[in-house]
């Protein structure tokens, strides 16, 4: 084939040079204390970057001490609520060491910049000497994972404001992963994941340039966030095709002139949905050749479910043999050393085209219905989402897809030890958070000027930069932005 790695569109991979993808694990439970020991635990592993998992009431701009928080603090992630978790949360991580600090922050993106902003400032490091990966998709949240707090249009333009604060200051930190990996796990198809995130894409984008932000400033600082499941070749074609479109897509709509604004830097994940609480055993195999789609799709970070993610949080035995799982793919197999070595073969091609053609369908079904902020408006989205995943569902029920274990091969379960946070963690956070209020000075004005900031439509970081370094906590300043921007209200169309 006449394209060559390196080479526009990229459907080879983005670099002509074999390159190691950073290995990161997701995780993050309880406490910011206990968070911290796993986390340097996993950096002792051989971690190159981590994922910060956070709680639900985290998520969504709620303290631990709200009553809607009850019993969900600390359960699928770190509880975070102030500037002082953040300093807990890090304590001994060396920032300017670190490859990448992830996170789920989506909803919360503008606080998750003003919390590490903060941090190296009172650590006395310049925050673009590390490097914070913050997803901040809000628009996927309508559609494909729920923890959306404003409606959609505020929504983008404080995702947007994230974007362009980090352009203009901190261009090392990704300020956008524009995410299909929840898309899929809500039971999207390949095509539809990558056609709905880049659609999302579009949305951000043009506000950036609406803004005034050239293209080449803030592509380049992207990454996308994709899942990688058990169709090995069709994982792979798909990667390949998402390069492809997203290289024709930022050249002749934006008309982009740095190569790197064309070169899509992929984030891979393995397929939480494809683990089965059934025989969990099963899973490592699962992962490991999700793996290896992965590495011969050509990415350049990842994270390997453990897996007994079924079950609830990782255990620490689980998330070592994820991480292991990684470092023997990519320094035993071979797989690290080639760009692009299933390029050529006739099947992948073909393969490859059909999954562009698909995807190029879905965007201009969505494009027809006046782009994704419309479409996530109508529930457009959110219809073809469940009418996928009810397939998906039905085909697993019927045995026209096997699971093994689970339609096929099925076992009585077996005893398994499972991770279990302390209970006793949620009271000591919600007295945590109460004891920081309580120290603190006054933050009325930091959070007046929050509230000014969001009426007079100005970037909003700045001024959480100031509230989160006086000890305001994300609950507060969330409550002064719903004030303005009002709450999101679910409606029949969700």
């Amino acid at each position: 084939m006449s394209e060559q790695p390196g080479e526009f569109p990229y459907t080879r991979g983005i670099s002509d040079t074999a390159k190691p993808w950073i290995m990161g694990q997701y995780a993050g439970f309880g406490s910011p204390a206990q968070s911290n020991a796993r986390f340097r635990t996993l950096l002792d592993q051989g971690v190159t970057g981590f994922s910060v998992a956070l709680d639900l009431p985290t998520q969504l701009g709620l303290d631990s001490d709200d009553p809607r928080a009850l019993g969900e603090v600390g359960r699928v992630g770190v509880a975070i609520d102030s500037l002082a978790d953040i300093e807990i949360l890090m304590a001994g991580i060396p920032l300017e060491k670190i490859s990448q600090v992830r996170t789920t922050a989506n909803s919360i993106g503008y606080l998750w910049t003003a919390l590490f902003t903060a941090l190296a400032e009172k650590r006395g490091v310049h925050p673009n000497d590390f490097g914070l990966f913050i997803q901040n998709d809000v628009l996927k949240e309508f559609v494909a994972r729920g923890t959306q707090i404003f409606p959609p249009a505020p929504s983008l333009r404080l995702a947007v404001d994230t974007i362009e604060h980090c352009v203009r200051h901190t261009p090392r930190w990704v300020p956008l992963a524009m995410s299909g990996y929840h898309i899929r796990e809500a039971g999207s198809n390949a095509a539809q994941e990558i056609g709905y995130t880049f659609a999302n894409a579009i949305a951000y984008l043009d506000e950036c340039v609406r803004r005034g932000l050239s293209v080449d400033a803030v592509a380049p600082t992207l990454f996308t966030f994709l899942s990688v499941n058990m169709d090995v070749l069709g994982e792979i074609a798909k990667l390949r095709a998402a390069r492809r479109v997203w290289a024709r897509l930022v050249r002749s709509r934006y008309g982009t002139q740095d190569p790197r604004s064309e070169q899509l830097r992929i984030f891979a994940f393995t397929a939480g949905s494809s683990l089965t609480a059934q025989q969990p055993l099963n899973n490592v195999v699962r992962a490991t050749a999700e793996t290896i789609a992965a590495a011969l799709g050509g990415i350049q970070t990842m994270h390997v479910s453990a897996y007994d993610e079924a079950l609830g949080v990782p255990t620490e035995a689980a998330a070592t043999l994820a991480l292991r799982t990684q470092q023997i793919v990519a320094f035993e197999t071979g797989l690290n050393g080639v760009v692009d070595p299933l390029g050529g073969a006739p099947y992948v091609e073909a393969l490859t085209d059909a999954v562009e053609r698909d995807i190029l369908d879905v965007m201009d079904a969505v494009d027809r219905r006046g782009g994704a902020l419309a479409c996530i408006e109508s529930g457009y989205l959110v219809s073809e989402l469940s009418d996928a995943a009810y397939q998906h569902a039905q085909e697993i029920e019927s045995g026209a897809r096997t699971v093994v274990g689970v339609n096929v091969y099925q076992e009585p379960k077996g005893p398994l030890d499972v991770f279990a946070v302390d209970p006793e963690m949620e009271a000591a956070q919600v007295a945590a958070v109460r004891a920081v209020r309580a120290s603190r000075g006054s933050v009325a004005g930091v959070l007046g000027d929050v509230t000014d900031a969001a009426l007079a439509g100005e970037n909003i970081v700045p001024a959480c930069v100031a509230a989160v370094r006086a000890y305001a906590t994300i609950g507060e300043v969330v409550a002064r932005l719903r004030d303005v921007h009002g709450a999101w209200q679910p409606t029949g169309m969700f």
